[in-house]
């Protein structure tokens, strides 16, 4: 049965950033399919944890600056310490500055790639290795943007780091598939989150990003869920290297 493939009992999977937005909804998405969550966070995911657990689905919060990557190699070892392997990594946490770039600092434009880049890049390389030594592949789902596309307005940072997250998905997964592991991407359009909390309440720049959704609607982090599963699950074996735009049509306009 079809429906069989996007089941992941059995399955862990490392969520970061997921105590709030999308990151809580994919979590809980993944769990819902059967799965085991290690969520990283700066701040204990309390609200992701209870609806996990009540899943009847195990779930390990481990507190990390994703800022720096010396705790990297830590992170995943108290991982499969408690949950004795790892399937399934989603490289959802990220920041964001504004700022004009005439104006954009050297230390808000390193915040942002440290995160959003060096820190994807690096924890996927130490999953891939777990991956690998464990034999039987995995999954990597990172987290893009409309502006891995585009090149937006006062965002310098951020839309570097958003186009690099989409080349990156591409080289991994040359690199990668090899081994059984699948890398894509997932690129939401305009969410309801916290990152958009300030574009939703400017009346003008929210009506101009609404006009041009086909959906006629701002998304909503729950829109993430079955495109998260999806990705996670053998149903998406033959896809390499892909970025997913869940946008109501933005791009298509």
């Amino acid at each position: 049965m079809i429906l069989n493939d996007f089941s992941l009992h059995g399955k862990v999977a490392i969520v970061t950033g997921c105590n709030t937005g999308l990151g809580k909804s994919m979590a809980v998405a993944l769990a819902q399919a059967g799965c085991d969550i290690v969520a990283i966070n700066r701040s204990a995911p309390l609200e992701t944890a209870e609806e996990v657990q009540a899943l009847g689905c195990r779930f390990l919060s481990l507190k990390a600056d994703l800022s720096r990557q010396d705790e990297l190699s830590s992170l995943l070892e108290r991982a499969v310490k408690e949950m004795g392997h790892v399937d399934i990594l989603v490289n959802n946490a990220g920041i964001i500055r504004r700022e004009d770039a005439v104006n954009f600092s050297e230390k808000d434009w390193n915040d942002v790639m440290d995160v959003n880049v060096k820190t994807l890049f690096f924890l996927s390389q130490q999953v891939a290795r777990q991956f690998i030594a464990q034999g039987r592949g995995g999954k990597i789902i990172n987290i893009a943007s409309m502006l891995s596309y585009q090149g937006g307005i006062r965002v310098p940072s951020y839309t570097a780091s958003k186009s690099a997250v989409m080349g990156l998905t591409r080289e991994l997964a040359n690199e990668w598939a090899k081994y059984g592991i699948n890398v894509n991407a997932l690129a939401p359009g305009y969410i309801a989150t916290n990152n958009t909390e300030q574009l939703r309440k400017d009346e003008v720049r929210s009506e101009e990003i609404l006009s041009r959704i086909p959906a006629g609607r701002w998304g909503q982090p729950q829109d993430l869920m079955g495109p998260v599963v999806f990705l996670a699950s053998p149903a998406s074996d033959y896809i390499n290297g892909y970025t997913l735009a869940v946008d109501g049509g933005w791009l298509a306009r």
